[in-house]
């Protein structure tokens, strides 16, 4: 497998390649607007195949020896870190990411996870003994739940789907993954790898399609489980059809996180971690702080720093060039969607435009002036009720806010209905573990930013998410608990001493 092709890309169910239908639809390399792939749409008859091939590859997968599939999980890991920069060519190809990012962390990350999780499912036969009386004591199990199905997002298509089928294989499950329709390419390239790593046929099922294509999925009585990815509306929605059978359901969901510096903070510290904060990824990532609340004391010095470093560390370009560290949106679509924000902001928050605006970035050559970039933008006299400050914009947009005490940045860090993540940059660590202990987050960092290791827990609160992916909660949440209790004295009748 040394180079990968999709003209026309099929699902991937029961161990091959397939495709029933001849509807498709195109996916675009946003670096330059041109067409990559022509991508099928499942059928009703593709994943009512999907479906029962997991329920049938359910059946020995889920009586496999913990240890054995931890090898086969193993044997993907070490084929995905082996082929690293191909895969990473892929997603940028298909993101728009820069390749300095995809071959870092994106692949790398998700292959962190799965390997993370096969050495915990290891201990999936560990349960633990209660002893009752001398007679008689109770033994837990955990059972893993069934066909659990994964619906990604565009914005890391294969970390997102190693977080979200690595415990569920791990634990026995059958996974059915739907990638997003916007980036699907990798997703195929994994099935392949957990085949040739010696995945059963029916263990890891791949479908295509648009958002109907996993409404069908999440209201299918025979799944179990659905792991979501996305924004809040179309979450309430999985979790709306979830809840009609009674399904489990991880939501990993919007965020507009604070990102706050206390006046005794490192500023250059701070100041790189607000970079990457915002612009990492073009500003496509959920746990972006975008929401930058600065002290007013240090305020107009960590401006000047902000815009320096934007201005000499972020360089836009061809996504494949090894120098360059900031690529496209995602799509034409999404394009227009963060424009609009920042023309908002100009026009009718009346915020002050610090640094980018509408126009593409000006190191910008042919072909990449037809792609989707934006400049990195920054927004300052910023205020709690603007738009730009209160909505998820999904794109290179910071705003920053300057406040005057600790209590006053807790307070309108948590003023929103998101809860996903949170920082903050100070010297005096028992006011950092203070403010931490304070704000409504679910992933938190102090003097850091971004990153989420296999072992830690991530989720958000509010109408960020529900449950959790990555550590040791994410496999717990794959299984079901069963307790049974042992008698082996004499049963003494329950109305013997009536």
């Amino acid at each position: 497998m040394s180079e990968f092709t999709f003209t026309h890309q099929k699902h991937y169910i029961n161990g091959r390649p397939h495709r029933s239908g001849s509807e498709t639809f195109t996916t675009y390399n946003p670096s330059t607007g041109t067409p990559i792939a022509q991508v099928y749409t499942a059928t009703p008859e593709d994943i009512d195949l999907a479906i029962s091939t997991s329920l049938s590859a359910f059946k020995t997968w889920s009586k496999t020896p913990p240890i054995e599939r931890s090898r086969i999980l193993l044997r993907a890991v070490a084929l995905l870190r082996s082929r690293n920069d191909l895969i990473a060519k892929v997603e940028t190809l298909d993101t728009g990411k820069a390749f300095f990012e995809t071959s870092t962390v994106d692949v790398a990350t998700g292959a962190d996870v799965l390997e993370y999780m096969a050495g915990l499912g290891m201990a999936m036969g560990e349960g633990k003994t209660i002893q009752l009386r001398e007679s008689a004591w109770v033994y837990t199990r955990k059972e893993p739940l069934g066909v659990c199905v994964g619906i990604g997002a565009w914005n890391y298509p294969i970390q997102i789907a190693l977080w979200k089928c690595a415990p569920a294989l791990a634990a026995g499950n059958t996974f059915i993954f739907k990638p997003s329709e916007v980036t699907p390419l990798s997703a195929y390239i994994l099935a392949q790898i957990l085949t040739e790593a010696g995945l059963p046929p029916g263990v890891f099922n791949l479908v295509h399609g648009l958002g109907s294509v996993g409404a069908v999925l999440c209201a299918d009585p025979r799944v179990a489980k659905v792991s979501f990815t996305g924004q809040p509306s179309t979450g309430i929605a999985v979790y709306t059809a979830a809840a009609k059978t009674l399904k489990l359901v991880t939501l990993e969901l919007g965020g507009k996180s604070p990102f706050i510096v206390l006046p005794d903070a490192d500023l250059d510290a701070a100041v790189d971690a607000c970079v990457t904060a915002n612009f990492a990824s073009s500003g496509q990532v959920c746990t972006n702080g975008t929401r930058v609340f600065v002290h007013a004391d240090i305020f107009d010095r960590f401006e000047r720093l902000l815009v320096h470093k934007v201005k000499t560390g972020v360089r836009a370009g061809d996504p494949m060039d090894r120098d360059v560290n900031f690529g496209p949106v995602v799509s034409k679509q999404h394009y227009e969607k963060v424009l609009n924000y920042i023309r908002h902001g100009i026009n009718e928050d009346k915020a002050t435009l610090l640094l980018g605006g509408v126009e593409k970035p000006s190191s910008l050559r042919a072909p990449f002036t037809s792609g989707y970039y934006i400049t990195p933008t920054v927004f300052t006299d910023c205020n709690d009720t603007m738009r730009i400050v209160r909505e998820e914009i999904f794109g290179p947009v910071a705003c920053l806010l300057r406040f005057s005490s600790v209590e006053e940045a807790i307070a309108r860090a948590n003023d929103t209905e998101l809860g996903l993540a949170a920082g903050v940059f100070t010297r005096d660590l028992n006011m950092a573990h203070k403010v931490m202990a304070e704000v409504h987050a679910g992933i938190c960092w102090i003097n850091t930013w971004g990153e989420s290791p296999a072992q830690m827990p991530v989720g958000g609160w509010g109408y960020s998410g529900v449950g959790f992916e990555n550590g040791a909660e994410a496999l717990r949440q794959f299984v079901k608990n069963k307790s049974v209790l042992v008698e082996n004295g004499e049963v003494v009748p329950a109305f013997a001493k009536l």
